[in-house]
This record gives C-alpha cells, sequence and structure tokens, in this order.
C-alpha cells in the first residue's frame, strides 16, 4: 500500500481501535500511541488495546491517555506479525476478518488483515508510521514525536541493531528535534534497571549453558526465578541479547516461562544464521537477526528440541 492510502484510510473512517502485541515492547506501543495521538489530532475517536495491559516503565507515552467511549469501526494492527501474538485478551480480534489494516515490519508477517502494509527491511513499525504521518503533512505533537522515537530506539538498540540504517538515523533526528528529552528516554529504556531485573541478570550470566561447540549459547528465565528475584515480566526487554554477547557464538537462545509448559523463545543470531527463518520451524518469525516463538511443553524437552534443531541448522 502507498502511504497516500493509509492517509485516506486515517482520513475516511472515524472510530479507531489500535491492536498492539502481547508482552508489549517499546515499538508497539510506541507505533500504538503514536498513531492513537495522531488520530485523535485529526479529530477522530481512537483507542489502544493489549492483551497484557500497559507496562509502567512506558508510562511516559499513556501518562495523559485516557480511553474513549465509543463502538470501533476500523480495527489497526501495528507490529504484529500474527494473529497468535495478540494474546489471550484480544482474541476475538483474532478471527478471520477482523482485523482492517495491519502495519508491520516483519517479513514473517502472515497476512491475516484486510489490507496489509510491511516494510521488512524498516528497522520499526514507529519508523514506518513516521513516514506515513510525514506524507500526511500534518504537525505532530510532541507526544506523538517522543511514541515514535521510543519505538526507533527500542527496536534498534538503541541504534546499536544492523537493522539501523542511514534512514532510521535520520528519521530519530528529525524526530529529536521535536520537545521529547530523547536523553531520558534512552536512560529509562536502556539504563535504568530494578534491582529485581539486575538480580535476574546476574542469576541467567551465572548459568548460561553452551551447546554445539560454544556456537549456541541459551539462558533460561523460570517464573520461578522471576519472583524468586521480585521482577516484573514487563521488564524483560533487552535481556535477549545476552546470550550473543559471549564470543564465539553464532546463536543465542533465551527461554522464558509464560505458564506452565509453555515457554517464549527468543533468538539473536550473527550472519551465520537466519533468526526468523530458524523461529519460523516452530510457527513464530521476525526478523534476520532477531526472532521468536512460543514452545509447548517440559522446560527440558524444550530446550532439547531447540538444540536438536539449531545443530541441524549449523550442521553440528
Amino acid at each position: 500500500m502507498e502511504y497516500g492510502e493509509i492517509n485516506r484510510i486515517f482520513e475516511e473512517n472515524d472510530k479507531f481501535l489500535i491492536l498492539t502485541h502481547k508482552s508489549p515492547d517499546g515499538d508497539t506501543l510506541g507505533s500504538g500511541f503514536g498513531l492513537c495521538y495522531f488520530l485523535r489530532d485529526m479529530g477522530k475517536l481512537a483507542n489502544v488495546v493489549n492483551s497484557d495491559g500497559f507496562p509502567d516503565r512506558y508510562d511516559f507515552m499513556y501518562a495523559e491517555y485516557k480511553d474513549q467511549d465509543f463502538e470501533p469501526e476500523f480495527i489497526i494492527a501495528v507490529d504484529i506479525a500474527d494473529v497468535t501474538l495478540m494474546g489471550s485478551g484480544l482474541a476475538k480480534y483474532q478471527q478471520e476478518g477482523m482485523v482492517d489494516l495491519c502495519i508491520d515490519h516483519h517479513i514473517s508477517n502472515k497476512h491475516y488483515a484486510k489490507l496489509t502494509h510491511v516494510e521488512g527491511q524498516t528497522a520499526a513499525a514507529a519508523h514506518i508510521l513516521y513516514k506515513i504521518f510525514k506524507e500526511s503533512g500534518r504537525k505532530l505533537r510532541d507526544i506523538t514525536a517522543k511514541c515514535l522515537y521510543t519505538g526507533i530506539a527500542t527496536d534498534t538498540g538503541c541504534f546499536k541493531y544492523e537493522n539501523t540504517t542511514p534512514e532510521t538515523h535520520m528519521a530519530a533526528a528529525e524526530l529529536m528535534a521535536y520537545d521529547i528529552d530523547f536523553a531520558n528516554v534512552n536512560r529509562k529504556m536502556f539504563d535504568v534497571k530494578s534491582k529485581g531485573r539486575l538480580k535476574v541478570e546476574q542469576a541467567v550470566t551465572g548459568s548460561m549453558e553452551y551447546y554445539l561447540n560454544d556456537k549456541c549459547a541459551m539462558i533460561t528465565i523460570t517464573t520461578e526465578l522471576m519472583e524468586k528475584c521480585g521482577a516484573d515480566p514487563a521488564e524483560f526487554d533487552g535481556l535477549a541479547s545476552i546470550p550473543l554477547s559471549a564470543e564465539g557464538v553464532v546463536i543465542g537462545i533465551t527461554v522464558k516461562q509464560r505458564h506452565k509448559n509453555v515457554y517464549k523463545i527468543s533468538v539473536r543470531t550473527t550472519e551465520e544464521m537466519d533468526a526468523s527463518a530458524f523461529c519460523g520451524l516452530f510457527g513464530g518469525g521476525g526478523h534476520i537477526r532477531a526472532a521468536g516463538c512460543e514452545i509447548r511443553g517440559s522446560l527440558e524437552d524444550v530446550k532439547a528440541l531447540l538444540i536438536e534443531k539449531a545443530g541441524q541448522v549449523l550442521g553440528i
């Protein structure tokens, strides 16, 4: 879809519901709230929903947000590659034909919406929205710019991941020209951690396991560990980068327990391996260097399966 077509959709409809993915991160929330504020500034009605609620660490994006009372007429999913990523709280929107438009940057997008706009080479969904907003010619409020900047910064690892391009930097620079206190955003997103989060980092780093001639590193985060450390599950953005930080590792795997016998898998890889293709073996997907999936079973079985498939891909 062309940006002009998407802007026409914004113009021609009045009541929007914006869906964000479960276990929300900075990009899905930055995209969701950025779009919500943009639509409200057009005089439209718009709400943002999430299956797991909105984590406190992102409260600077939604501090002034209040739900509006209306029945949605147009449903937009942002940064959601697959309906299963909506979570149980948004189950009714997972039915075929429920989502009118999906705006996403994952190459593994399942094209479940009536209309889909995917830019697999763009670093963040928030960057796509910024390009759409620029095309409209409308001026953004500072809060909208702050949301979009947060989405771009978090999905690029503060601009250090290889999905960062010159275009990414230029978009970020333009958003920094607004009154957004970007230094404080970056500090809150990347430097400030709770005591519980630091305890978890210490625990998983100390117990990291190596496989396949040390080309695969794995950390495990159980609900028991989270409870023991007193950490909120919403605080775990960025932990997935720990296994790949070990020298010589080609694939870093983070196994995080969601429920009994249900595990969220986050994969990070070097240029020697396609993370999205690997997670696709388990029904997941994402980006070439960062992807995820969900696997059911005992912890031992889940780990054994991941190691087996990684060995097959690596030829070990």
